[in-house]
C-alpha cells in the first residue's frame, strides 16, 4: 500500500481466538493508545479487547468505511478466517510501523 494510504481498518481481539471489534482511524497508534487508556469504545475497556491482530489500510475514508461496514456484517468464523490466513498466531501487530 502507498505511503499516502492513511486510513485503517482494524480488528483488535482480547486474546486468541477471543472477542473482536473492529474499528477505523487515521492514525492508528493514536487510536490504540486511545483504546488501551481507556479513551477508547467502551466496549474495548468493558471486554480488554487491546490486541491489534489485523490491519487493512485504504487511500480514501469511503473505502475504509465501506470495507468497516462490510467486515462488521461477516460471520465470526469468516473473521476467524481473515485473521488468521495473515497472522496465524493471533501476535499483536501493534509494533508495526504504520506511517502516521
Amino acid at each position: 500500500m502507498s505511503a499516502e494510504a492513511a486510513w485503517t481498518v482494524y480488528i483488535l481481539a482480547s486474546g486468541h481466538h477471543g472477542t473482536l471489534y473492529i474499528g477505523i482511524t487515521n492514525d492508528v497508534r493514536k487510536r490504540l493508545e486511545d483504546h488501551r487508556a481507556g479513551r477508547g469504545s467502551k466496549f474495548v475497556s468493558r471486554y480488554k479487547v487491546f490486541r491489534l491482530v489485523h490491519v487493512e489500510r485504504f487511500a480514501s475514508p469511503l473505502e475504509a468505511i465501506a470495507r468497516e461496514k462490510q467486515l462488521k456484517n461477516w460471520h465470526r468464523d469468516w473473521k476467524v478466517e481473515l485473521i488468521e490466513k495473515e497472522n496465524p498466531d493471533w501476535s499483536d501487530l501493534s509494533g508495526l510501523n504504520f506511517g502516521r
